[in-house]
């Protein structure tokens, strides 16, 4: 059987049942269907001071175009703890849909080791991506229309550093020439593209500890330069609270399960060839709070997502 074939085939729990094995109770779950939840910030509140957990890395050599299956070995592994008795929980960073639908594929696991439900999760899953894509395409807009209504900022239009992004591997709009079409559309300058998951909101989100760390951490993007070549942050044209509201709910973890039934916690996916590459820091601590043993990954090989998992997730989480 391929991939799809068992997950489809798989007997799934209500997502109640799932969260009621880490004890979480139905009316702290969102859920988004019957199969798949968001787990709510005020119940994420009131685990601070139990004790955590192990948290334990999967990392690998230098990946193929394909994958090295450190996600697959990821839910294996908790798997196979679980049925020994050990109580863990996976936490891996969410798919793509560029990658997706690329070389690469979907990033659920394979074969009897996956998390399901599988095309949801590779999907649109519970919007998380199409959340932090709005975010940083609010900053991209309120640029434009700063410059647009007089430029109180001073910002230099050859120097803006903050492009837009989608999430899909579209090399047409790598490199474009905005603001087309006469004065009423704005200045026309050189921008771009890139991907969702390479957002800076993206790594911001997957770091932030709560809703008010994350709109500061927000307020602090550099979005370009003035010509006197100080930056200017996103807080300066007033863009960070409305990028926070945006992602409100992107910042409770997602809840799924295992093709055994067993927890797993996907949430967040920053690459980690420009960013840190692990799934975020608020599921990694709800995790640890929640089970013995949480087996979780980071991006590429040990060179490089374990790397910054050692330097950067671990001083967090």
């Amino acid at each position: 059987m391929s991939d799809i074939e068992i997950a489809r085939a798989a007997r799934k729990l209500p997502i109640s049942e799932v969260g009621a094995k880490l004890g979480i109770g139905y009316d702290d779950l969102v859920p988004y269907g019957h199969d798949k939840a968001k787990i709510s910030a005020a119940f994420l509140a009131s685990l601070q001071g139990r004790p955590d957990g192990r948290l334990i890395l999967v990392t690998a050599i230098n990946p193929t175009p394909a994958g090295e299956g450190k996600t697959t070995t990821t839910v294996g592994l908790v798997d196979g703890l679980n049925r020994i008795g050990r109580n863990a929980v996976v936490c891996v960073r969410e798919p793509s849909l560029g990658p997706c639908f690329g070389i690469k594929g979907g990033a659920a696991g394979g074969g009897h080791a996956q998390v399901v439900p599988m095309e949801d999760i590779n999907l649109h899953f519970t919007g998380d991506f199409h959340a932090i894509t709005s975010a940083h395409n609010l900053l991209a807009a309120m640029i434009d229309n700063h410059i647009y209504w007089g430029n109180e900022q001073d910002l230099d239009t050859r120097r803006i550093t903050w492009r837009r992004v989608v999430d899909m591997n579209d090399r047409a709009l790598r490199s474009i020439v905005g603001a087309l079409g006469g004065a009423k559309n704005g200045f026309p300058r050189e921008t771009g593209f890139d991907i969702t998951v390479a957002s800076e909101v993206m790594a911001i989100l997957c770091l932030a500890t709560d809703i008010v760390d994350l709109e500061q951490r927000l307020g602090g993007i550099v979005i370009g330069y003035r010509r006197d070549k100080t930056p200017v942050f996103a807080r300066d044209i007033k863009a960070d609270g409305a990028m926070a509201v945006l992602l409100k709910d992107a910042m409770q973890p997602n809840l799924v399960q295992t093709l055994e039934n067993n927890p797993a916690l996907v949430h967040g996916g920053p690459f980690a060839n420009i960013a840190h590459g692990c799934n975020s820091v608020v599921a990694t601590k709800a995790a640890l709070k929640l089970a013995d043993y949480v087996v979780t990954e980071a991006g590429f090989g040990a060179d490089l997502g374990a790397e910054k998992f050692f330097d950067i997730k671990c001083r967090k989480a």
